[in-house]
């Protein structure tokens, strides 16, 4: 699976999982309850020290049924074992060259944070695929992504934290590219994910409709 091709299922799902999770039980229960509701990328975040291991067995469990990154990847030598774990994108907290040219040499896309608009030139110059607005987006919500694509219309961004059912339709029409969700898609059963997951890609394909 190529960079571009991973970059067009990530755009075209348009909702991801940010999910930290202790066992591989919860995981499964986590990523059947997003898969019912239509959400089929999800990032396993680096904060845990089990989550290659969650990778590694989503990705042989579930296959191409599922898009399954690693999130919270701070360095190089992580971001190498994410991906030999099976890891199809990389995200991180901040923006590090190394894990930029890793990443480029294996065509996994690499989505840094970032906080400025010269951070994120800066990243998409080394070669990033799309740029995280964090922790900013918690912050400033839908009208930051708007402001952000006025002078740069042309810059992949992806949101994480500040989304939630009240607000999905304000974020798809600002135009973020990818909307990284929380605690709507890891807390609760397996059910009330399903419910929330149907009504995030419901929002996705009511504005699409619209927009054509």
């Amino acid at each position: 699976m190529f960079r571009t091709t991973i970059l067009n299922r990530m755009e075209e799902t348009a909702i991801m999982a940010i999910v930290r999770v202790d066992t591989m039980e919860r995981a499964i229960e986590i990523v059947d309850g997003c898969l019912a509701g239509g959400v089929d990328c999800l990032e396993i975040s680096y904060t845990l020290p089990n989550a290659g291991e969650i990778i590694r067995q989503l990705t042989q469990q579930y296959g191409e049924q599922v898009l399954i990154g690693a999130g919270t990847v701070l360095d190089s030598e992580t971001a190498r074992l994410a991906i030999l774990a099976g890891a199809k994108f990389i995200i991180a907290p901040n923006f590090d060259p190394s894990v930029c040219k890793l990443c480029n040499r294996y065509q996994i896309p690499y989505m840094p944070g970032c906080t400025s608009v010269t951070e994120m030139i800066t990243a998409i110059e080394a070669g990033a695929a799309m740029v995280k607005a964090f922790p900013i987006s918690s912050f400033y919500g839908p009208t930051l992504i708007t402001t952000l694509k006025t002078p740069t219309p042309y810059l992949p961004i992806m949101s994480s934290g500040g989304a939630n059912l009240e607000n999905i339709d304000e974020w798809l029409k600002s135009g973020v590219d990818c909307v990284g969700i929380g605690s709507l898609l890891t807390k609760g059963t397996k059910e009330e994910i399903a419910a929330n997951a149907k009504q995030l890609k419901q929002a996705v394909i009511n504005h699409r409709t619209q927009a054509n």
